[in-house]
């Protein structure tokens, strides 16, 4: 049978816990070069904060918990360094006292290489990708007709976020799931707000990502004229990340799902109803099950810690919901999911994983 190509998640995903000083510092520890890095100050209503190599540590993303567009920052990072990275002072990544988290992807270790023009769109679009870990950033410059971008995965997308930077209204998180829905090219989900799947042709153009390219429709959202734009692009790798769908339950014996690995991150979305926010787990903030340690990526809420609603257990094949809640566990309602790995459940030379 095969295995997992990846043995050590950490080389390419990582969270870390840190207590903020309000001074420039060294956090360490990742086990490798970052590219990404989700930021949330677990103690305050800060908003999450998007930082990449590819756009450089002076700017900013506040969110996906609002719209707003990019901004120019000093006071966030200094560097993207080879275990880990060194921040400065701003409250929403170091606050005083406060606990922070933030999780970590390597991409190209900051190496940009100019992506070919793909039809439909501006030349010049700027693009970081790993094919082993099945992740590639890209920004480009819209056109407002609908045209494709080359992601340079090799194996078509199973998940993809686009934010407009260069606008706060209509900036919203724009999310292309591939399990949303029977049809997912002709639907989308917003990460910044509790909507249901939405059906829309302006999005992804009705058209499902190939092994190449992913396409634009000609909204404002992700394809303004002369509007700026960044993609962060996901594919599947086997015992390491999964982008999948389930049917709730309603139970505390919920579903279990299968990922073929340990899961150290997970995040949920109810997709048949508008009211329920995206719920975010971790092996860091929640060492051990039940994992009922949350946060809202669609709010700048604090973190939500000994839960007695938002339980899940994490083992060493995948995860099990441990409550009937709406939010992830309805009857009926259909739910989507995005997981990476602590470790696969068999390695590369077939060794399983020992489950807690």
């Amino acid at each position: 049978m095969a295995y997992t190509t990846i043995d050590d998640p950490t080389k390419y995903f990582n969270i870390k816990t840190y207590t903020g000083n309000l001074l420039t510092r060294a956090v360490e520890g990742l086990g490798h070069q970052p590219d990404f890095l989700w930021f949330k100050n677990l103690d305050t209503t800060n908003s999450h904060n998007i930082l990449d190599s590819l756009r450089g540590v002076g700017k900013k993303l506040e969110g996906p918990d609002n719209q707003n567009a990019e901004g120019d920052t000093s006071t966030r990072l200094t560097s993207f360094d080879s275990d880990g990275f060194t921040v400065k002072t701003d409250p929403s990544v170091n606050g005083q006292t406060n606990q922070m988290c933030v999780w970590s992807w390597a991409c190209n270790a900051g190496t940009n290489e100019s992506a070919v023009a793909e039809s439909g769109n501006n030349p010049g679009n700027t693009r970081q990708t790993n094919t082993t870990a099945g992740f590639s950033m890209i920004t480009y410059t819209g056109t407002g007709s609908a045209g494709t971008i080359a992601h340079g995965l090799g194996a078509a997308p199973n998940l993809i976020i686009v934010k407009n930077r260069s606008k706060g209204t209509d900036g919203d998180w724009n999310v292309y799931h591939h399990k949303n829905t029977s049809a997912p090219e002709t639907d989308f989900l917003t990460l910044n707000t509790t909507a249901a799947t939405s059906d829309a042709a302006n999005r992804w153009n009705d058209t499902a990502p190939t092994s190449s390219v992913f396409t634009i429709g000609d909204t404002v959202r992700v394809n303004e004229d002369a509007d700026n734009y960044i993609a962060y692009c996901f594919t599947e790798v086997k015992g390491y990340s999964k982008f999948g769908s389930y049917t709730g339950n309603a139970s505390a014996n919920g579903p279990f799902v299968y990922t073929g690995f340990k899961p150290a991150f997970l995040i949920i979305k109810n997709t048949s109803d508008g009211n329920d926010e995206w719920l975010m787990w971790d092996n860091k903030r929640s060492p051990s099950n039940p994992v009922d340690d949350y946060l809202e990526p669609s709010t700048n809420s604090t973190e939500y810690a000994n839960s007695n609603w938002a339980i899940v257990d994490f083992l060493s094949n995948g995860f099990k919901l441990r409550n009937g809640d709406v939010s992830y566990n309805q009857s009926g309602y259909d739910y989507v999911y995005m997981a990476f790995a602590e470790n696969p459940f068999v390695s590369s030379e077939g060794v399983p994983t020992t489950a807690e």
